[in-house]
């Protein structure tokens, strides 16, 4: 898996478990699954933060997002 892959997955799975924490707080219910799905993201941030020569910037996340997004386009 590349880095800007992992980078990619990371902040979108955190992207999508926001709304299930917040749903499952004002449910007054503990968010494991969503606590968990922030630990899979974080834990893919770090993994392409610390293995990419040089890390990333945070003025380079849009440019990872949208070429990861144009070579899995066809």
């Amino acid at each position: 898996m590349s880095t800007d892959l992992a980078l990619v997955l990371g902040l979108v799975v955190i992207f999508f478990s926001l709304p299930a924490i917040i749903s499952a707080w004002s449910d007054r219910r503990a968010p494991r699954a969503p606590m968990m799905m922030i630990l899979i993201g974080g834990g893919l941030i770090i993994f392409a933060v610390t293995q990419n020569p040089g890390g990333y910037s945070i003025a380079q996340v849009p440019d990872v997002f949208f070429g990861v997004i144009r070579q899995l386009m066809p």
